[in-house]
């Protein structure tokens, strides 16, 4: 499974699109943000995936979690959100 990665400064809609995308092809996604400004912009993505998929049919559930990344050789806390149908 392909991992999305938003960071703060990423453009809601465009992450929507791929997130759309992603579950066209493989029916579920995974998004990784680490920071609130990151988490901020994949919470907007996946609201506005919802808006994508819903006409046909499609009701989306986002499961959040942490993960532990490495970023420059320091480790710190991401929020994954695993997204599918319902």
């Amino acid at each position: 499974m392909d991992i999305l990665k938003v960071s703060a400064n990423s453009q809601p809609k465009s992450v929507a699109g791929a997130l759309a995308a992603v579950l066209r092809d493989s029916n579920h996604a995974e998004i990784q943000a680490v920071g609130a400004g990151a988490v901020n912009q994949a919470i907007k993505a996946i609201a506005i995936t919802r808006g994508f998929v819903a006409p046909n049919g499609i009701d989306l559930v986002v499961i959040p979690a942490f993960s532990e990344v490495n970023i420059d050789g320091e480790e710190r806390t991401a929020i994954k959100f695993y997204v599918e149908p319902r």
